[in-house]
């Protein structure tokens, strides 16, 4: 009974080896962390990259960028930088690549522009009001082009009265395989400033109530769509849904034609900005109605 006893009272020594006291994330082997990071979205990688040295050296690694870039991202490159090594460097490393493409790149004589989602490294493409063809624009009794601060480009054509109003634009663009759709960036009415405030001039605004405008689009893969809608609310901005089309493949580019036309020539319609047209991944529709 005793010995019993004394058996159990005796300290007993673990078989397991502990930790070292000093363990951390920064013991991690850099390919592990590099290989978790391909998992990540571009912004997460960036938060967890100012953990320590070992997460920010991961961070550099090509093949996580890599795995963010579009994968024809050659193929962009070469049609927005067409012999422009001074603008893009060939010897980037992906993730300056990355960086690099997520800035608004423009190109076909500053018409066009193209860029990155950081978060989620999709395509998206503009195309100012001087990239499109735009039916009397060099008539000053029926367009003008104003200077401001609420385009991407600086300006905007507008339209002050015209009987037949038609806007077409194209583009023939790499896109990355996905789902795209197409807007019109357009606002009833002028905007300016009057002593620092917002106002709208609603002067020459008239005839887009009495009947709709119809948007087209078609594809060089024989994709169309075609939708309609009155422009209503004076004074405000408004991303007008053209329609959608499809990417299947990477190794051409894909033509895709577009206009916006109200040709009804029993009136004469006017007061319109016209801005620009957007293309972008169709799961962005929610976020444009925000603006």
């Amino acid at each position: 009974m005793g010995s019993s006893l004394s058996f159990l009272l005796m300290p007993r020594v673990s078989t397991t080896t502990s930790p070292p006291a000093n363990s951390g994330l920064g013991d991690l082997p850099e390919s592990c962390v590099a290989s978790v990071m391909v998992y990540l979205d571009p912004q997460e990688i960036c938060k967890i990259s100012m953990l320590n040295r070992a997460f920010r050296d991961a961070s550099s690694a090509d093949f996580v960028w890599e795995s963010k870039l579009p994968l024809n991202y050659g193929s962009l490159i070469d049609r927005v930088f067409v012999d422009d090594d001074e603008n893009f460097p060939t010897n980037l490393c992906k993730r300056d690549v990355y960086a690099r493409l997520c800035r608004p790149n423009y190109f076909d004589g500053g018409t066009k522009k193209v860029w990155l989602d950081k978060g989620t490294g999709r395509v998206c493409l503009s195309i100012s009001a001087n990239g499109l063809a735009i039916t009397g624009i060099d008539d000053r009794r029926y367009w003008s082009r104003i200077e401001t601060d609420e385009s991407r480009f600086q300006s905007v054509a507008y339209l002050q009265q015209i009987w037949w109003f038609e806007v077409d634009g194209e583009v023939d663009f790499p896109f990355p395989v996905g789902s795209y759709s197409i807007f019109y960036r357009l606002q009833v009415g002028r905007a300016s400033r009057r002593f620092g405030k917002r106002i709208c001039n609603s002067e020459h605004v008239h005839g887009w109530d009495k009947k709709p405008v119809q948007f087209q689009l078609s594809t060089s893969d024989k994709q169309q769509a075609t939708t309609q809608c009155y422009l209503k609310e004076a004074g405000k901005w408004k991303y007008h849904h053209v329609g959608d089309f499809v990417v299947t493949g990477s190794t051409e580019t894909m033509k895709v034609k577009f206009s916006m036309t109200q040709i009804d020539c029993t009136h004469t319609k006017g007061g319109l900005c016209v801005d620009s047209v957007l293309i972008c991944p169709s799961e962005f529709t929610e976020r444009l109605k925000r603006f």
